[in-house]
């Protein structure tokens, strides 16, 4: 769907010799030209744009070929028929003007390469308090903000492969470490690459006081609370309905059920993924620290200084006094439990409850036929008013309101609508019956109005035999 959607030259400017200047020039296109412009540009004024964001840039950068001019003013156009060209901006005239604007599809593709340049995929704690956010929404108002369900499903689905992406990068990076011959430009690819940008960035908010992990526990418990819940599941089952997100009330309830049981097994199944990163974790650190172990000068002569101590050592404490002060040191621990590199703490079990068997309570379920009974026997629709209607027209062509006998409240529910059938649905009953006011009342025991009369209005096929009939 995506290649179908977009223009077949699309990426072409952004494979180009000149794609870190087209790159560019598209973001700040995006974020400062366009920026919140709920009208399109004229075409002067984004060319005018083109020209002053290009004067930093050489011709070397902009160019795509020989054939793009140096001219300034030429070389702006020819980078504008290239955007036109490749389909990233749409030309068109209004009122005579020539105005220019992004294509919708590249617009939304456009938006996920700035957020990718913004760098708001590497962040845990936003996806996390956003799936716990909308779940929390959703369950508490579910008849009026079932759709909050879907938005924490997607944002589980997204924080998943976040966390998935951040493994294979850590992966991905360990393996141009370990391939790279040169040590010092393996360090650097280390810190910097790896250290500052996965470890500092993402991996380390894992192991804050603060990490986004602690809403975990209560992620599992909404989803799972929710699905032990009857009554919140078709809430939500009939908020989806209402909204038009499913065809009919089981696969309402089937999408909810759906939506929770992922939400659930992917926040459950976080462990695997963590253990993943902390093994690259811990593998890159073992290995860079016996890197730089083994790169400092070997000294030959460490060897016969401690056999010197050991002999000393053997042959008694009083030839320990003619010993050099550094040898008698080496006999004392050098370093100690203040020294040493802490270990990492193991991560605290999270404590879940299994989710048990849904068994639906027969009370509740009678309980929600019986709403659903009553909803239906009030509400009315234009084919009751007209089953109702056809049935006290079959042997006249006219009814007075107070000859409508009402015989129970099914009956008083259709009958105290029928003075507005004329603008009820929209006037959809206007073309089958006719509504007059007459003089007196209606007072029936039910209802206490003024009195009007129900005709049948002809069609006009049977007006026409009638007329050649007479």
């Amino acid at each position: 769907m995506l290649f179908t959607h977009l223009a077949d030259d699309l990426f072409r400017p952004l494979a180009s010799p000149s794609r870190a200047f087209n790159a560019a020039l598209l973001l700040h296109l995006h974020a400062r030209v366009f920026g919140d412009a709920a009208e399109p540009l004229r075409k002067s004024e984004l060319l005018a744009a083109i020209g002053d964001f290009s004067v930093g840039w050489s011709q070397a950068e902009i160019a795509d070929d020989e054939a793009t001019p140096v001219d300034p003013i030429e070389r702006r156009s020819a980078v504008f028929r290239r955007l036109i060209e490749a389909g990233w901006l749409v030309e068109r005239r209004e009122r005579y003007v020539p105005v220019v604007d992004f294509d919708p599809d590249a617009r939304l593709l456009i938006e996920e390469l700035a957020r990718i340049e913004r760098g708001e995929t590497r962040s845990y704690g936003g996806a996390v308090l956003e799936v716990l956010s909308a779940l929390e929404s959703a369950i508490a108002s579910p008849g009026d903000r079932s759709e909050a369900l879907r938005n924490a499903a997607k944002a589980s689905r997204t924080f998943l492969g976040h966390l998935r992406g951040l493994a294979g990068a850590m992966r991905k990076l360990e393996e141009r470490i370990l391939r790279e011959p040169d040590l010092s430009a393996a360090f650097r690819l280390y810190f910097e690459e790896f250290v500052e940008r996965h470890l500092v960035s993402d991996y380390r908010t894992l192991h804050t006081r603060f990490n986004p992990f602690r809403f975990r526990s209560g992620i599992v418990r909404e989803a799972g609370r929710a699905l032990r819940d009857p009554l919140t599941l078709r809430a939500l089952a009939d908020g989806n309905l209402r909204e038009g997100r499913a065809a009919d009330l089981a696969a309402a309830e089937r999408m909810v059920r759906t939506d929770l049981v992922e939400i659930l097994s992917i926040f459950e199944g976080l462990d695997p993924h963590l253990d993943a990163v902390s093994e690259v974790v811990t593998r890159l650190e073992r290995r860079i620290s016996a890197a730089l172990r083994y790169r400092d000068p070997r000294d030959s002569a460490r060897i016969e200084r401690a056999a010197a101590a050991l002999r000393a050592v053997g042959a008694g404490e009083d030839d320990l006094a003619g010993l050099p002060l550094p040898q008698i040191s080496l006999l004392r621990p050098p370093i100690g439990p203040p020294q040493l590199t802490n270990p990492r703490m193991p991560r605290r079990i999270i404590e879940y409850e299994p989710l048990p068997e849904i068994d639906v309570d027969p009370a509740i379920e009678a309980f929600i036929a019986a709403k659903d009974e009553f909803r239906r026997r009030i509400t009315v629709t234009p084919e009751r008013i007209v089953a109702y209607l056809d049935a006290r027209l079959a042997q006249v062509t006219a009814l007075r309101g107070s000859d409508i006998a009402v015989d129970d409240v099914d009956a008083f529910v259709v009958f105290q609508r029928l003075r507005e059938i004329d603008v009820l649905f929209d006037g959809v009953l206007r073309s089958r019956y006719r509504v007059a006011r007459i003089e007196g009342r209606v007072s029936n025991g039910w209802l206490d109005c003024p009195d009007f009369t129900i005709e049948r209005v002809r069609a006009p096929a049977a007006r026409r035999g009638a007329g050649k009939a007479g």
